[in-house]
């Protein structure tokens, strides 16, 4: 059981304590109500910081209320004409409290408010004595120096406050702008590792793609001459044609990864690449039993895009969907919505009901290799990645919004690719090309 903090009392409220025993110590010394009033100030002082944590909404308005209240309290058994009380700065607490807490209107409320509470003892004093013309005068002063005291010390609140808010937008900022530098510095690796792991990439792919031309070049020669004199043979040579047909397979997308990107971008309703891209997925999956979404924003903004490398990404993160989902199938949202970035674009939302994609995995999942597939290679998500900075965008992913997990329900997993607006994307191209050059 954890036990709360006990309160504790700073020099400050020390030093405060000191003073109100001061003037308890001054005459009247012997007016108890005066000693009881001065001590209800110190505790009322000293307990303030609890009450206003257990009434932030309204506990300075009863602070200053309670301090007005103690005040006329005080005034009232001080002296012989109260109005004339020596201890008249008391008001002066109230005030300030009021200036400490509230805006300035509020203030000058809260202000009026005690001069009224002291100025309530003009009343009696006028039944049994005759004020001068200078005791007016100097009634006004001490409430003009109320509102004086009430001002300057508002104004710094204000102003203080206004400098917190300064610093706590300005350290908001940093901390983004921190964040967004992390993230340039992760994709500046990543892309240095991926040019070196295409260079490499491209090395061995040009260096086995000879020998398994001869290879399979002779497993078709030996299958036509055996024919069928040796079933054996011929069944072992259809192996190897297959087998160097899927190696041949894998070198193109090694290729294909390796490859420099040349992308022709045009602007472009990106809901009709979206829509090509389902419609062919779903042409070469029908058997799976996967119900497709889609939500599309009205009057989207037109992107840059190379329609063909465009839909090939649509198509790569669609059907590792599907087999996500597996034979059981699932559900597949697709969204397109305006993104909230600076500069405008669209965003793109690829929502499946599989088992997601660990966390551990969601930063290297764009890497080269690393794949959540048994029989995966791990380059399908990296050429995604390739063709999203070729657009001058950006692709993550994370749990899908619908997932529950821990409820007996799969996670998901969703990828967010963003395209920038038509006129973001020329300008990034031209700064790339400026740096380049």
């Amino acid at each position: 059981m954890n036990e709360g903090k006990r309160p504790t009392i700073n020099w400050m409220e020390l030093l405060w304590l000191v003073f109100l025993a001061g003037l308890a110590l001054l005459p009247p010394v012997l007016e108890i109500h005066k000693q009881a009033i001065l001590l209800a100030f110190g505790l009322v002082q000293l307990g303030e910081g609890w009450f206003l944590s257990r009434v932030p909404s309204r506990g300075p308005a009863y602070a200053v209320l309670i301090k007005i209240c103690l005040a006329t309290l005080l005034i009232d058994h001080t002296g012989e004409i109260s109005i004339n009380s020596s201890y008249w700065p008391i008001y002066f607490l109230p005030v300030v409290t009021a200036a400490e807490y509230f805006g300035p209107w509020a203030t000058l409320a809260w202000t009026a408010l005690a001069s009224a509470a002291y100025c309530s003892y003009l009343y009696p004093a006028l039944q049994e004595y005759d004020i001068s013309a200078e005791s007016y005068s100097q009634l006004a002063i001490r409430i003009l120096f109320f509102f004086l005291a009430a001002m300057v010390v508002n104004r710094f609140v204000v102003e203080n406050r206004r400098q917190t808010k300064r610093y706590q937008e300005l350290a908001e900022t940093l901390a983004e702008t921190n964040r967004k530098l992390e993230q340039a510095q992760a994709e500046a690796r990543r892309s240095e590792r991926l040019a070196a792991l295409g260079q490499l990439s491209a090395g061995l792919a040009h260096e086995i793609r000879n020998p398994l031309g001869v290879i399979k070049g002779s497993a078709e020669m030996l299958n036509q001459k055996l024919g069928e004199s040796n079933p054996l043979a011929s069944e072992l040579a259809g192996y190897i044609s297959s087998e160097t047909n899927r190696l041949s397979a894998l070198v193109t997308r090694f290729l294909d990864f390796a490859r420099p990107l040349q992308t022709e971008l045009t602007p472009q309703d990106i809901t009709k690449v979206l829509d090509r891209a389902l419609h062919t997925v779903a042409t070469l999956r029908k058997d799976d039993p996967v119900r497709v979404s889609r939500e599309y924003e009205q009057n989207l903004p037109p992107v840059l895009l190379d329609e063909s490398l465009c839909e090939q990404a649509f198509v790569n993160i669609v059907q590792n969907a599907y087999d996500a989902m597996g034979e059981g199938g699932g559900s597949l949202h697709v969204s397109a919505t305006r993104s909230g970035a600076s500069g405008g674009g669209v965003e793109v939302h690829i929502e499946d009901t599989g088992p997601g994609v660990p966390a551990e995995l969601r930063e290297q999942i764009f890497n080269p290799f690393v794949t959540t597939k048994k029989t995966g290679v791990g380059l399908g998500l990296s050429i995604v990645s390739k063709i999203m900075d070729g657009h001058h965008g950006s692709i993550r992913v994370e749990s899908a919004r619908h997932g529950r997990e821990g409820a007996g329900r799969n996670s998901g997993a969703r990828f967010v690719m963003f395209f920038p607006a038509a006129h973001e994307s020329v300008r990034a191209q031209a700064l790339s090309q400026l740096v380049v050059s």
